[in-house]
C-alpha cells in the first residue's frame, strides 16, 4: 500500500499542450473537427465518442497518449505519421497498466479489486458482433489513457452481456460498498475528476444505444459516489470544480434516465439536485443544462406552462455563453411548453428562433453533453411540438425526416423518431403506413429498451385497431399484443 500512497502524494505535472495537433486542427472549430475523427472512425469500423471538449483536452495536453481506438483512427486520417508526429507521447514514456503493477495501483473510490478478475479493458471481453447489446467502444476494449488508466478503467461497466443489465451498467468503479462505507474517502485529485467525467459520458453513451430502462437503478450508485467525492474535499479549486460540474452533469445524466423511463419524481428531485449544485458554485452552464432539462420534463409531464418558464430561464442563463446551438435547443424546449397550452403562435415564434439559431452552426462554446443535438433531433422536436397542437401532416413530414437524418449509432432516438411517425401517420389517417413504420420499431426493440417508446407504441396501437383490415395493422397489432412488456429495473 506503500506505493498507493506515495503515488497520490506526488505534486500533479502540469500538462504541455499539444501544439502538433492544434496545427492539424487548422481553421476548424473543436465540433468540427470532432465530427471529422467519429467519420473517419466509421470508415475504418472504428467507433469513438470524440466532441469537442475531447478535442480540447488533446490540444490542452491533458491527453499525453490516446487509447488504441483513437490511434488507429488518428493514423488513418493522416497516414504515414506516427503518434509523435502528431504530438502525442510514446506510450512506453506515459504511466498505464504496462508500467505498473496491480499492487501498485490505488483502490478507486474506496472500491477493492477481488486479485484475478478479469479486467473489463483485457482482451477477453472482446467484441461480438452477433450480440445486440455487446456496447463496442474503444471504452472497453482498449486500455484508455494510460495517464488516466489507474482510476478510470475501473469507472465504466464490462461489456457483452446477455442481458441489457450485465450489457450497459455492469459494475462501475464510481460505487461504494458496504466494506468502504466505514473508511473515509482520501481527498479527490484529477484522476477521480476525470472518471467522474467519464462515466457521465459512458451513461450517455449507453442511453443512446439502448434506452433508459434497466440503466437507471445502476446508474444511482455513481451519482451517490460522486457526491461523496464532493463531501471528501480536493486540494485544489480547477479539481473542486471538475467534480462539482462532473457531480451535477451525472445528476442531469440519471436524471433523463429517470425520466425517460417514466419516474417523473424521481427526475425532477434529480434534477433539482443539480440545479443546487450548479447555484452553489456559480456554473451558468450547468444551471442552464438543468433548466433545460426541467422544461422537458415539465412538458411531459403536463406543466407546460412551467415548461416555458424553465426554458426561458436557461435561455437568459445561456445567451452569454456564446453557444447559438444551445439556445436553439433551447428555444425548442420552450416551443414545446408553448405547444402544450395550445398557444401556436407562440409555438410558432420558438420554432422559428430555434431554427434561425441553428443554421449559425457550431461554436467552440457548444457544451459536451449536445452532441445528441443535431439537425435529426431538431426535426423530431418540431415533429412532437405539431404533434401537440394536431397538425399531424406536419409532425409526420418531420418525424419522416428525423427518422432519416439520424446517425446510425443512436439507435434509441432511430426507435423514438419512427415511433413518433408512425403515431402521426396513424392519426392522420395513413393506417397502412403508420403500420409499416410501427413494425420498424418493433424490429429495433430488442437494442432498446424505453418507457417513452413503449407508450406510444401502445397509443398507435389503440389508434389503429379499427383499421385492423388495413394492410400491415393486423401484423403489428399481433405482435405488439405479444411484446413482453419492460419492467423497470
Amino acid at each position: 500500500m506503500a506505493s498507493s500512497h506515495e503515488t497520490s502524494s506526488q505534486p500533479e505535472r502540469p500538462p504541455r499542450p499539444n501544439l502538433a495537433f492544434r496545427q492539424l486542427r487548422g481553421r476548424r472549430s473543436p465540433a468540427e473537427f470532432a465530427a471529422l475523427v467519429r467519420r473517419a472512425a466509421r470508415e475504418i469500423g472504428e467507433r469513438v465518442s470524440c466532441d469537442a471538449r475531447y478535442v480540447g483536452r488533446v490540444e490542452a495536453g491533458e491527453i499525453r497518449c490516446p487509447n488504441y481506438a483513437y490511434e488507429r483512427v488518428f493514423l488513418h486520417m493522416y497516414p504515414g505519421r506516427t503518434l509523435t508526429d502528431l504530438g502525442f507521447a510514446p506510450r512506453s514514456s506515459v504511466r498505464g497498466r504496462a508500467a505498473r503493477t496491480t499492487a501498485d495501483v490505488p483502490p478507486a473510490f474506496g472500491t477493492t479489486e477481488t486479485p484475478g478478475a478479469i479486467e473489463p479493458y483485457d482482451p477477453q471481453n472482446r467484441h461480438d458482433p452477433q450480440n445486440p447489446y455487446d456496447t463496442h467502444e474503444p471504452y472497453e476494449n482498449d486500455p484508455l489513457n494510460h495517464e488516466e488508466s489507474d482510476v478510470l478503467r475501473r469507472a465504466f461497466m464490462t461489456g457483452g452481456g446477455a442481458t441489457v443489465a450485465a450489457a450497459t451498467l455492469g459494475p462501475l468503479g464510481l460505487t461504494t460498498d458496504a466494506a468502504a462505507a466505514g473508511r473515509p474517502l482520501r481527498r479527490a485529485g484529477t484522476p477521480e475528476a476525470a472518471a467522474l467525467e467519464e462515466a457521465v459520458r459512458r451513461i450517455r453513451l449507453l442511453d443512446d444505444r439502448h434506452g433508459a430502462d434497466g440503466l437507471y437503478r445502476r446508474a444511482a450508485a455513481p451519482l451517490r459516489a460522486a457526491y461523496a467525492l464532493l463531501d471528501a474535499g480536493t486540494t485544489r479549486q480547477t479539481t473542486a470544480e471538475r467534480l462539482h460540474s462532473g457531480a451535477g452533469e451525472l445528476a442531469i445524466s440519471v436524471g433523463w434516465l429517470a425520466h425517460d423511463s417514466g419516474r417523473f419524481d424521481d427526475a425532477r428531485s434529480h434534477y433539482a439536485e443539480a440545479l443546487a449544485t450548479a447555484r452553489m458554485t456559480g456554473d451558468p452552464a450547468l444551471e442552464a443544462h438543468a433548466f433545460c432539462n426541467t422544461a422537458f420534463l415539465a412538458r411531459d409531464a403536463g406543466r407546460p406552462r412551467e415548461a416555458v418558464r424553465a426554458a426561458q430561464a436557461a435561455q437568459r442563463l445561456a445567451r452569454p455563453l456564446g453557444s447559438p446551438r444551445l439556445m436553439s435547443l433551447l428555444a425548442l424546449r420552450e416551443a414545446g411548453g408553448w405547444a402544450g397550452l395550445a398557444d401556436r403562435t407562440g409555438c410558432e415564434q420558438a420554432l422559428v428562433r430555434a431554427q434561425a439559431l441553428f443554421e449559425r452552426g457550431h461554436s467552440d462554446a457548444d457544451p459536451e453533453w449536445m452532441s445528441f443535438y443535431g439537425e435529426a433531433e431538431l426535426e423530431g422536436l418540431k415533429a412532437q411540438c405539431w404533434s401537440t397542437l394536431g397538425d399531424w401532416r406536419r409532425a409526420s413530414r418531420h418525424a419522416r425526416r428525423a427518422a432519416r437524418l439520424q446517425d446510425p449509432h443512436f439507435t434509441r432516438n432511430i426507435a423514438l423518431y419512427t415511433a413518433e411517425l408512425a403515431d402521426d401517420l396513424a392519426r392522420e389517417g395513413r393506417p397502412d403506413e403508420a403500420a409499416q413504420a410501427a413494425l420498424r420499431v418493433l424490429d429495433l426493440l430488442d437494442q432498446v429498451q424505453s418507457s417513452r417508446i413503449q407508450t406510444m407504441l401502445a397509443g398507435t396501437a389503440r389508434v389503429l385497431l379499427p383499421h385492423r383490415r388495413a394492410s400491415g395493422v393486423s401484423e403489428f397489432l399481433d405482435r405488439h399484443a405479444s411484446m413482453p412488456r419492460v419492467g423497470r429495473a
